[in-house]
């Protein structure tokens, strides 16, 4: 097998094979695009897409807002397909998760034609350009023609996780007054059938949703007017729809993130600056080539599930496969005969996975080959050297790179990484910055830091492409979460540092963020779901490490009067179960009398992490409670 990795000075470094292959092999690509950011954009997305008309200015700047490619138009949809057919080629291999289920198959052509049909069937319901459809589906491949078929017509798409609650699916309706929602009877998880269509039902209740497109997974069709039957409408709808031209810094998609606020936050990505990041960095990440196989095993409900696991790939002209089910049924061998059996050249999964796999044994991994890899790639968090070492050595049989990515739900695409061509690739270090985008590390007051110093991560301007252009009908939250701190800088909210070969290395989140399992949620949004029952006069919610989730959360709960049990603590697990879903249900409770609080009122949720992990917690002095932190030190070693 070739080997695409070698070693030397106790790093990792791209071979001589690899760097045949590779897109970029020349570290010169750094210096050049920083010489000026926006011509290199500018040269890039000349090169990656297929435009309409050509922008009259590549970029415009009037902080906190910024445009690419003003004035250009495209099309999204003929970007990912219309260019590509005419190659006998396979766009999407879709595996369900029964194992007697047959995978599907569909070329560009057959892509693209259910695209166009389903186009035609948003058309036919009075979507229009810029109307915003909400998408709550599973991987199956009628998530990816629903996308693809509103950025055919112009019409913004708001995809809300399958796992979610049909109170969050409410939430997110309500905010971007969607008059359609597509979604299905359920998908299979675990050997199990998952409802979707009743949660759907729940939240479409009060909201501005007029029509429910619903795809058969389990056979039933659906009745009634308000409900409509996905592959029915399908087969009524003609097979070619005309693309609308776009501009470019029209909006494309919305997807909702946590905040340190308990409503979700609507990223708003536009088209072409977006479809420039992801066609690019897919490309040179992941040394994509149109005979490659990409697997990124995301969910669509993320961000990382857009852009990798739908648009790059697509973007590029090669294949990309998605999976319904768990990475572990029926068995702990199942994504590793997946990766074999479909000849999967890129794989890019989250460390929470990889740490999931370890604790299974390498009997799971022994009979797998793994010979049609090239490219491993993580994301979600930083990868701890044990998960990194097995990775490497287990799945890419110690002959693939890792690229182990940084990026958010904000900026759309990857910036922060090691390109295979170049290298080094080094446990717990993400990379260099993407060509042509720029971070450093500022201290509290927006002054840059020593080399090696840890600080606030920042983004400088010129803004990468693909970056967020404003939180959905929320200017001030804009403000707040992302300009506020530093000004001049986008704020990333997270730590890290840069070495003297400005390599970084992400130390983690700096506000009141939490990844768990590879997901992102807001402390706040869980004491909002936790603080709705009737029994609780007040919660703080705090992240603590965990072997495989990388964090999950404690919830420290004041009752009104009740006294506390395991009843209760089932009962309010529940209740976060219902208002956002189980990925966010607390790892544990601590029933306290009071939370340790500043003078002026603020919950000091660093002290009850510090007596979480051990740690002796600083700063009581400015407590106005005191003995509250005595008091839950006592609760947490009783537990």
């Amino acid at each position: 097998m070739t080997k695409y990795i070698t070693k030397k000075s106790g790093k990792y470094w791209p071979s001589k094979e690899m760097k045949k292959i590779a897109w970029v092999n020349d570290d010169k690509i750094y210096k050049q695009a920083d010489k000026n950011p926006v011509k290199f954009w500018e040269k890039l997305a000349k090169e990656g897409l297929v435009w309409k008309k050509q922008w009259d200015k590549a970029y415009v700047e009037k902080l906190p807002y910024f445009q690419w490619f003003k004035g250009g138009k495209l099309n999204f949809c003929v970007n990912c397909l219309d260019r590509h057919l005419g190659k006998d080629k396979t766009a999407l291999i879709w595996i369900p998760e029964p194992v007697k289920e047959k995978p599907v198959k569909l070329s560009y052509g057959e892509l693209h034609e259910k695209v166009c049909k389903f186009a035609n069937v948003l058309k036919k319901l009075g979507v229009k350009k810029k109307d915003v459809v909400a998408i709550y589906l599973p991987m199956i491949p009628e998530t990816l023609i629903t996308m693809l078929a509103c950025t055919r017509i112009g019409a913004i798409h708001s995809v809300v996780f399958s796992a979610f609650s049909s109170d969050a699916l409410k939430a997110r309706i309500q905010d971007g007054k969607a008059k359609v929602l597509i979604t299905s009877e359920g998908y299979y998880r675990r050997g199990k059938k998952e409802l979707l269509l009743k949660k759907a039902k729940k939240a479409v209740t009060g909201t501005s949703v007029k029509k429910i497109i619903v795809v058969s997974r389990f056979g039933k069709k659906v009745s009634g007017t308000k409900y409509l039957d996905f592959q029915k409408e399908l087969e009524k709808a003609d097979s070619y729809c005309k693309p609308e031209i776009i501009n470019s810094e029209d909006t494309m998609f919305i997807l909702y993130t946590s905040g340190t606020t308990g409503k979700p936050k609507g990223i708003v990505h536009d088209t072409g600056g977006y479809a420039t990041q992801a066609y690019w960095t897919a490309k040179w990440n992941f040394n994509l080539h149109e005979n490659d196989i990409m697997w990124c095993t995301a969910d669509v409900g993320w961000i990382t599930g857009h852009t990798y696991a739908f648009y790059g790939p697509l973007l590029n002209g090669a294949t990309t496969l998605i999976f319904e089910g768990s990475p572990d049924f029926p068995n702990p061998g199942r994504w590793w005969d997946i990766i074999d059996k479909n000849k999967v050249t890129v794989f890019y999964t989250a460390p929470t996975a990889i740490r999931m796999f370890m604790k299974f044994g390498d009997r799971w991994v022994k009979k797998y080959k793994f010979s049609s890899l090239k490219i491993l790639g993580t994301v979600g968090e930083p990868i701890d050297e044990d998960a990194w070492d097995w990775y490497f050595k287990k799945i890419g049989k110690s002959r693939c790179p890792i690229i182990d990515t940084w990026w958010q739900t904000e900026t759309g695409g990857t910036l922060i990484n090691a390109l295979p061509g170049i290298g080094p690739f080094i446990p717990t270090v993400a990379g260099k910055c993407f060509p042509g985008t720029k971070h450093i590390v500022v201290d509290k007051n927006g002054k840059k830091v020593k080399t090696g110093k840890t600080g606030n991560l920042v983004q400088c301007s010129p803004f990468a492409p693909g970056m967020l252009h404003g939180v959905y009908k929320n200017h001030k939250k804009y403000i707040e979460t992302y300009w506020k701190r530093f000004k001049k800088y986008y704020d990333t909210s997270d730590g890290a540092y840069i070495d003297k070969q400005n390599q970084i290395r992400i130390t983690g989140r700096t506000d009141d963020v939490m990844k768990v399992a590879g997901h992102r949620l807001a402390t706040a949004e869980l004491e909002n779901a936790i603080n709705e029952s009737k029994i609780v006069s007040e919660s703080a919610v705090v992240p603590v490490p965990h072997k495989i989730k990388g964090e999950v959360p404690i919830a420290f709960i004041v009752l009104k009067k009740h006294n506390p049990s395991e009843a209760l603590e089932k009962q309010l697990k529940k209740q976060v179960d219902k208002s956002i879903g189980p990925t966010a249900r607390p790892s544990k409770i601590y029933f306290v009398k009071q939370l340790p609080k500043t003078r002026s009122g603020k919950i000091m949720r660093r002290i009850l992490k510090a007596l979480l992990v051990g740690e002796e917690p600083k700063g009581l002095m400015t407590l106005v409670n005191p003995k509250s932190v005595e008091e839950i030190k006592e609760i947490i070693s009783k537990k």
